[in-house]
């Protein structure tokens, strides 16, 4: 074997399935961000079309053109690559460097919402529902689940209330650490527990009934 052999180096488990056995690695080729794009949303669409239990490493190998070894490489389960194809999902909606300035929080936090088709929120809240499986099933991957789901959303919540305490208008002594989770929180729970999208009309109701009422001077 050469080292551009994907499979170089590495013990691959034989099953078709978490791929839960041990993975021995050394150094190959360098990741590319690219591929490794590709190969997490063929795993979205995996996951959405038959959900956790039947999702396999190998049909995600199949619908992204790999090869087996690619995946142990980077992956050595199925639910570290479901975490971080989801991961990759939620930090591709929001960029912190181009963050909405409307000069209210209210109006920060609304731009930040980008609305979604009914195919699309549908396929999204499959995903989430694949997501919610796996969590009932090994429970050991909730604190990866929160950094994939909530943190991305809550980093952004950090800056924009950050800004808003700057310019006074909100109580200089809120804490910001906890507020920035509230939204991000209750969509996961809202798309986790309950299946239900996360619309505009909801985002407002929580803005205006929840974070301004617990931030206001």
């Amino acid at each position: 074997m050469t080292q551009d052999d994907p499979t170089a180096g590495h013990t691959v488990p034989d099953d078709d399935g978490d791929g839960g056995g041990t993975v021995h690695r050394r150094p190959g080729r360098k990741p590319d961000p690219r591929r490794d794009a590709e190969i997490m949303e063929a795993a979205l669409q995996v996951l959405a079309e038959v959900g956790y239990t039947g999702m396999t490493m190998n049909a995600v190998a199949a619908r992204a053109k790999a090869g087996k070894g690619t995946f142990y490489r980077r992956w050595p389960s199925k639910a570290e690559l479901v975490l971080d194809a989801i991961g990759h999902m939620k930090r591709s909606q929001v960029d912190l460097d181009r963050l909405p300035d409307t000069g209210t929080l209210r109006g920060d936090i609304l731009a930040l919402f980008k609305p979604t088709s009914a195919e699309d929120g549908e396929y999204q809240l499959t995903i989430m529902a694949g997501l919610a499986s796996m969590l009932s099933q090994d429970r050991g991957f909730a604190e990866a689940a929160n950094d994939a789901i909530v943190e991305p959303w809550a980093a952004a919540n950090r800056v924009l209330l950050s800004r808003a305490m700057s310019r006074g208008e909100i109580n200089a002594t809120a804490d910001i650490e906890t507020l920035a989770q509230i939204i991000p929180s209750i969509a996961a729970y809202r798309a986790l527990i309950q299946r239900k999208p996360f619309d505009r009309d909801f985002l407002v109701a929580i803005i205006d009934g929840v974070l301004l009422p617990a931030v206001r001077p």
